[in-house]
């Protein structure tokens, strides 16, 4: 007997309201190709670590429908991890959730680029597309990839009129600079399919994970972004 298609799920979050817009239900993708020295989820990493969740599409949307009338107004996210790790998986389940009338979310970095993850945007209503930094070396060093797949997932999306909602981490000492953030803007103005652009200050509230893993935090000793920086960079490029 042929072996059910299912998705390794890190973690499940029913009342998200960070990851898209309204409330969500919110599914954590176990596994991921980067290595950003300010993820604040190290243990979505592995592929193959053991997880909370492997159930089947129909089953997560189960899960969600019991969540129905309070993501009415908002919908369902796969985040990670990166999901496109699981490009069947995620596919299979958006087609679900269009059948069933919920708006789907897709976080990504954009690093899995092929015909297998380009084919789960059939079924996607926003991409939150997370841009680590324009310049391949400067890219590699917060992550390990030199970002151009994000770059043409973006032009993938725009092709297809797919809304996007881009997400750029600001970190002291790394993308926190004015001319790189001047850079970024004047990329994306060209793009219709750009809706908004939500600028993240770096946090370390995900260090304590890096010490349950036995991990050494990359980024040890840089301070999270001050409120007023995050304030004053948001009134500087309003988006559109």
């Amino acid at each position: 007997m042929e072996k059910p298609l299912t998705g390794k799920i890190h973690s499940l979050e029913s009342f998200g309201t960070v990851d898209g817009p309204g409330i969500r239900f919110v599914t954590f993708m176990q596994g991921c190709p980067l290595r950003c020295r300010y993820c604040h989820n190290p243990d979505t990493w592995r592929a193959d670590a053991p997880v909370k969740y492997e159930l089947t599409p129909r089953q997560l949307l189960d899960e969600v429908s019991r969540y129905k009338s309070f993501i009415a107004k908002g919908g369902v996210t796969l985040t990670g991890g990166e999901p496109l790790m699981q490009p069947d998986f995620c596919r299979e389940f958006f087609r679900l959730c269009r059948e069933a009338g919920i708006h789907t979310a897709l976080d990504t970095a954009g690093s899995v680029y092929n015909e297998k993850t380009l084919s789960v945007l059939d079924f996607t209503d926003l991409v939150l597309l997370d841009i680590k930094a324009l310049q391949p070396e400067l890219c590699r060093a917060v992550c390990g990839s030199d970002g151009r797949n994000a770059l043409r997932l973006l032009d993938e999306l725009e092709r297809r009129g797919i809304d996007v909602w881009i997400r750029h981490v600001v970190v002291p000492g790394l993308t926190d600079d004015d001319r790189l953030l001047d850079e970024l803007v004047g990329y994306l103005k060209p793009y219709r399919c750009v809706r908004k652009i939500e600028w993240l200050p770096y946090h370390t509230m995900g260090v304590f994970k890096y010490k349950d893993l036995g991990l050494a935090y990359p980024l040890e000793g840089v301070p999270p972004l001050p409120a007023e920086r995050i304030k004053a960079i948001r009134e500087r490029y309003p988006w559109p």
